[in-house]
């Protein structure tokens, strides 16, 4: 049997592992909740656009901004379509997912991706608690999408990673803009 027929059964013995012993009837809701969040990356956006209002968190909220798009770029029209794996539940047997069936391709996760590549373009610019609050949140909805079964752990491995690299590349960028124009927009 080849590696990668191992490592994928690796993971869809994880998958299972977490269908029987971390899902819990009064615990589903709230991860379906938490994942909503990372839907379409309308939470990240909305909170961007609201950061970009204020003079004191406008770099925080285009940093985001400029991490959403490489995000959406990088890893929903490029990797995506470029790897083509098929999701979790289409062939791992007996797993069953708890929310409709998303309509693209499996790796890397754009749920991930978005969730980390805005948090970690972010924290530079925040306070310590609301930046590592907003890391915790990318956390909590990445693992979302192996609870609800409709990704591989090293889909969620790699968007959190490929986000957090262009989280830190788009808070650099905004931070090379700084003084240049930022600080002349008006409030």
């Amino acid at each position: 049997m080849a590696i990668l027929e191992l490592w994928i059964q690796a993971e869809g013995a994880v998958l299972l592992w977490i269908q029987e012993n971390l899902r819990f009837d009064l615990l589903t809701p709230l991860v379906r909740f938490i994942t909503f969040l990372g839907n379409g990356g309308w939470f990240w956006i909305v909170l961007a656009l609201l950061l970009c209002g204020f003079r004191r968190t406008r770099r925080a909220g285009l940093a985001a901004g400029a991490a959403l798009l490489l995000s959406l770029l990088v890893n929903n029209l490029l990797l995506k379509n470029l790897v083509a794996r098929v999701r979790p539940y289409e062939v791992i047997q007996g797993l069953r997912i708890l929310i409709p069936p998303p309509q693209d391709f499996s790796f890397p996760s754009g749920h991930a991706g978005a969730s980390f590549a805005a948090a970690a373009a972010m924290y530079p610019y925040l306070r310590r608690p609301y930046g590592r609050g907003l890391l915790i949140l990318a956390g909590l909805i990445a693992l979302s999408r192996l609870y609800l079964g409709v990704h591989y752990p090293t889909d969620v491995l790699a968007g959190a990673l490929i986000g957090t690299l262009l989280g830190v590349a788009a808070a650099r960028l905004i931070g090379r803009l700084r003084g240049r124009f930022l600080d002349r927009l008006p409030d």
